[in-house]
């Protein structure tokens, strides 16, 4: 299972409709947050998703963006977690973390961990990894690409049948990639197994002008998360505040091949109506959609 779930989806200013930015992904029941504008906590609750979350990623420290934290560490305490929290972010995130720490007379019953990155990072995290990626807003900050390794190519029943192997225990062992002896011959698993397929990916651009880093990640991603903040008409603004038009992300989308785009950061000007934005997007990228508050995404292997 991968899976994403829009708890925020709004700019800077919230509205009646659109909370600020938060993200989670849920990869196999471990949860990650991208992003933790205020009032995340109360929409993971009215998401159902639970708050055992694993790790937040954050973006970059404009307001919007990290301002749910405490109090979403703070109920996580008063739940009763035991468990250590990591938080990653771009410079400065070890001294928001001990902030976050000192602020208020409540005490944590779990640990939370600081980690601060760069632009290119790795992170390994066992079946797929995070990649850092450096955005253009005009202070530090970063875009995450989730991407998996590597799977075993498909098994050809039919194929191990013709070669003499019988279905059973046998077939386990070359799927382990365990070579097998049948009537004097040896099988390979080279001779079942097809090619390794590529993982799912996922690229979170955060607030951003287009740039080319973000571009080169995104090449042939599953989905592209894509700060869409304004209309075409209003570049000019996009330029002057560093973030995207909605025109602007659906053509990097398009040159980048990905499979889905969606927008999110969506301005408050926009609280409407957001044909505006859509239109601009889909005249270039037709596989594009705004997000919205609480939208699900599952995303599938393409093979």
């Amino acid at each position: 299972m991968l899976r994403v779930t829009f708890l925020g989806t709004g700019g800077t200013l919230p509205t009646p409709n659109r909370n600020p930015s938060a993200i989670l992904v849920n990869r196999k029941g471990e949860l990650m947050l991208l992003d933790c504008g205020e009032g995340t906590q109360q929409q993971m609750m009215r998401a159902k998703t639970g708050m055992k979350i694993n790790s937040i990623f954050i973006t970059h420290f404009h307001a919007d963006h990290f301002l749910g934290i405490p109090g979403l560490i703070q109920t996580m305490s008063f739940n009763g977690r035991t468990e250590p929290l990591d938080i990653y972010g771009p410079e400065w995130t070890g001294h928001m973390v001990h902030l976050l720490i000192e602020l208020g007379y409540y005490k944590l019953g779990f640990e939370i961990n600081a980690h601060e990155l760069k632009d290119g990072e790795i992170l390994d995290r066992g079946e797929y990894f995070i990649k850092t990626v450096a955005t253009d807003h005009g202070i530090p900050s970063l875009g995450y690409v989730f991407y998996e390794k590597k799977r075993t190519g498909r098994f050809n029943r039919e194929r191990a049948i013709e070669l003499g192997v019988p279905a059973g225990p046998l077939f386990s062992r070359l799927q382990r990639g365990e070579p097998v002896s049948i009537n004097g011959r040896t099988v390979m698993p080279s001779e079942v197994i097809g090619e390794s397929r590529h993982g799912r990916k996922i690229v979170y651009s955060g607030d951003t002008r287009p740039c080319e880093s973000i571009a080169r990640e995104s090449i042939g991603a599953d989905l592209l998360i894509h700060d869409g903040t304004l209309a075409d008409e209003l570049k000019d603004w996009a330029l002057e505040t560093k973030h995207s038009t909605s025109g602007e992300a659906a053509l990097l989308a398009k040159e980048a091949k990905v499979k889905q785009l969606i927008l999110t950061h969506i301005s408050s000007r926009y609280s409407e109506s957001t044909d505006i934005l859509y239109s601009d997007a889909k005249s270039v990228f037709p596989g594009v959609r705004l997000a919205e508050e609480f939208m699900e995404l599952e995303i599938p292997f393409q093979d």
